[in-house]
């Protein structure tokens, strides 16, 4: 099973990003935990620059967009 963690405050560009991920997941067949990851100070021990950030089991892949359904089923096949 694959960890998808959102990071960010919650706002609707993070809901989007959830939305989108959840999407590419079942696209793809693949199972996933999400986790949404609010805490600033978690957020920060990604090197995230902006949000909302994705993060594939414990790899930042995207941050301060909100990908295509297609660039996250990529990352979530390598």
């Amino acid at each position: 099973m694959r960890t998808i963690k959102i990071l960010g405050s919650g706002c609707a560009n993070c809901r989007k990003l959830e939305a989108v991920a959840r999407e590419a997941a079942g696209k793809a067949d693949v199972q996933a935990e999400f986790v949404k990851v609010t805490d600033m100070t978690d957020i920060l021990a990604y090197d995230l620059m902006s949000t909302p950030g994705l993060v594939i089991d414990e790899k930042l892949v995207s941050s301060g967009r909100i990908p295509t359904v297609a660039e996250v089923q990529g990352w979530l096949a390598a």
